[in-house]
């Protein structure tokens, strides 16, 4: 009898380890699951975009194209002249994130380190701002761009999202992090406030700004309702907006469609992927930040 219990003590670990590589195996099985039903629309989105024309309409549906034909991306650019539209949407895209960034990145360290009248209260006011629908402020904000004569122009699209109450709380909560310590070796040392957050608090800060930049950047890039608004010449409008003109008039050609739907989506892809380490550690320390 002591020996079977012996036994079953012995066998119990070994349970307790299928168990636990058993889990572990279902929760990969889910992501991998996950990862496929996220990564199926986009996959056919590409091949659709590379199919004859007529083909992606086809019943039952294609998931490869029969030949696969650069022929829709060519039209993008040359018959229907969205390399401006492209043109467009990257500068207005880059000039909002370098621009934001940099505001951003300033107020935030300033609100987290400098001590002055009303700080705390103005920073409490900004915080209950968050709450109020981007589309609430966008008549008061249309009459001041007109009253200042940026309708219609590319800063007028630029102007609102050079700074941001989201970026400024993202930047101060990661600059609270900072030693004091370091700022005033800083300062004993002799730099002024503009070198020490260029040469301090700026490298240390990388993960959280390259985070802010590329929210800033995909916001931009996708933004449909503010550059619609504001722009109301052909040659000025972004991306998203000649695409939604491109429906309107291309709606049964579905292999055009899916051409400028990749456009749209790559040069977001593109950003990711080139900041993702930088992304993952910007998420991964501020969980930790106190």
């Amino acid at each position: 009898m002591r020996a079977g219990v012996a036994a079953a003590g012995a066998a119990a670990p070994r349970v307790r380890a299928l168990r636990r590589r058993l889990a572990i195996a279902l929760v990969h099985a889910a992501l991998v699951a996950a990862t496929i039903l996220t990564l199926l629309p986009l996959l056919w989105m590409v091949s659709a975009s590379l199919m004859p024309a007529g083909e992606a309409s086809m019943v039952p549906p294609r998931w490869l194209p029969s030949a696969p034909t650069l022929e829709h991306y060519r039209a993008l650019f040359a018959r229907l002249d969205l390399a401006r539209a492209f043109a467009n949407s990257l500068g207005i895209a880059v000039a909002t994130t370098v621009v934001s960034v940099t505001l951003n990145g300033l107020a935030g360290y300033a609100f987290a380190r400098f001590r002055f009248p009303g700080r705390d209260r103005i920073f409490a006011i900004l915080l209950l701002a968050l709450v109020i629908p981007g589309q609430l402020g966008m008549l008061p904000l249309f009459l001041m761009l007109r009253g200042l004569g940026l309708v219609n122009t590319y800063l007028g699209v630029v102007v609102p999202g050079l700074a941001s109450i989201f970026g400024i709380f993202l930047v101060r909560q990661y600059a609270l992090g900072i030693p004091q310590s370091l700022l005033d070796a800083a300062r004993v040392d002799g730099a002024g406030e503009l070198r020490i957050f260029w040469s301090v608090v700026v490298p240390l800060c990388r993960p959280v700004l390259v985070t802010l930049a590329l929210f800033t950047f995909m916001g931009t890039w996708n933004d449909f309702l503010w550059p619609l608004v504001v722009l109301s010449d052909s040659r000025l409008q972004t991306l998203p907006v000649a695409l939604a003109n491109l429906l309107g008039e291309h709606v049964q050609d579905t292999e055009l469609m899916m051409a400028g739907a990749v456009l749209t989506v790559l040069p977001v892809v593109v950003v990711f992927l080139a900041l993702q380490r930088s992304y993952i550690e910007g998420i991964a320390s501020g969980s930790v930040k106190q």
